[in-house]
This record gives C-alpha cells, sequence and structure tokens, in this order.
C-alpha cells in the first residue's frame, strides 16, 4: 500500500510537470503491472502499453531477448527517431494442456447416430489408424483439417468446453475417451495426446520515446 502511494506520489509530479523525468526514469518507479496500468492511464499514449509474451507461442528475437530478462529487467532498442523501452514487470510459468479431439455436432446427428460413429472412430483407433487422420475424416468442425489438434491452452482460457475435463487431471496421457456435453449439443472423441507442460509468461511494459 505504503509502495503504491509513493508510486501515485511520482506520477503525479511527473504528470504535472513539477519535476523532470525521462522514460528511463519512469520504469524505475514502475514494480507491478498496477503501477504500470496508472502509467499508461496517465500518459494516454496508443504506443505505450502492455504486452504478453508467451515462450511457446512468441518466437521472435525480440522475444527471445526479453525472456532472458529476470523480472524487472529492462531491454531498450533505439532508432533515428525512437527509443523502445521493454521492462518484464511479471514473469511465471503456467501449466498449458493440449489434446487431439473430434468434435460431432448433436444439431446436425442424433445421439444415436453419434454413438454409432465413436464406435467406428474408436475402433478404427485401437486398429492402429492416426488419430489425426480419424478427425480429418470424421470432425464435423474445422479442428478436423489439423488433425484434431487443440494447440496448448490453460485453464481459464475458455478457448474448449471440454477444457474442465482435461485441466482437472482427470485423464491420463495417451488415455482416449467419449465426452458428452449436451448443453451446448457438443459430443467429443478425445484423445489426451500430450503432457501438461509448464510454459513461460511475461507480461511486459513497452514505453516508447520520441528523440
Amino acid at each position: 500500500m505504503i509502495k503504491n502511494l509513493l508510486f501515485m506520489s511520482f506520477l503525479l509530479m511527473s504528470v504535472y510537470g513539477t519535476t523532470q523525468n525521462n522514460a528511463e526514469t519512469d520504469l524505475v518507479a514502475i514494480e507491478t503491472e498496477e503501477q504500470a496500468e496508472t502509467f499508461l492511464a496517465s500518459k494516454k499514449d496508443k504506443k505505450n502499453k502492455i504486452i504478453v509474451f508467451n515462450e511457446e507461442k512468441h518466437k521472435s528475437i525480440l522475444a527471445k531477448e526479453l525472456f532472458k530478462l529476470s523480472k524487472g529487467g529492462v531491454k531498450t532498442n533505439r532508432n533515428d527517431y525512437e527509443k523502445t523501452h521493454y521492462k518484464v514487470i511479471d514473469k511465471k510459468e503456467t501449466p498449458y494442456y493440449r489434446v487431439s479431439y473430434i468434435y460431432l455436432d448433436g444439431n446436425k446427428l442424433n445421439l444415436q447416430e453419434i454413438n454409432s460413429l465413436r464406435k467406428t472412430i474408436l475402433m478404427k483407433y485401437q486398429d492402429g489408424a492416426p488419430f489425426d487422420f480419424l478427425a480429418k475424416q470424421y470432425a464435423m468442425y474445422e479442428s478436423g483439417k489439423k488433425g484434431g489438434d487443440s494447440g496448448w491452452f490453460k485453464a481459464g482460457d475458455h478457448s474448449f468446453d471440454f477444457e474442465n475435463d482435461i485441466t482437472n487431471g482427470a485423464y491420463n496421457n495417451e488415455e482416449i475417451f467419449s465426452l458428452d456435453i449436451p448443453e451446448t449439443n457438443s459430443y467429443y472423441v478425445i484423445l489426451n495426446s500430450y503432457k501438461p507442460k509448464n510454459i513461460s509468461e511475461i507480461k511486459v511494459l513497452k514505453i516508447v520515446e520520441t528523440l
């Protein structure tokens, strides 16, 4: 609380011109996401923002350099017109999950047809058919074109209506199972194809300073 009050006092002095501060000085005072949000609200410059980097998704040179920094670390890029400062304000590892799935639409098939189709899919899989091949053949959604790969997701993303069933750890790795979500007329065959993975994420405050 005291730290935030001191930061607010510093920020107000900066905004109203009672003291001269450049971007580097502002960055030193900002230690938390709350302080970063307050700073952004006071400056109202669209170039300044908080960016979230995910180590699995973001592979740019800049992202790789930022992931090497510890929390509080700063990187500055400069050209003839401006300096861009990046400060890591949060860094943590988050469990992510990934499955392969075949979606069957309860709006187009009745439950008897769905269960018959799932039985066929499971038999073919047990006979050696690759799951991605089966997804391309049977999935009633665009994910089938990617072999049913969900990509990495974390609890709370709300990317899939089966999210909670996966993130609560109820199924073993490589386990294949059927899942019904009648509330949305969604029916699945799911292969728990990946082990949970801790993926590093950083929140970075970006400040652009005109030269």
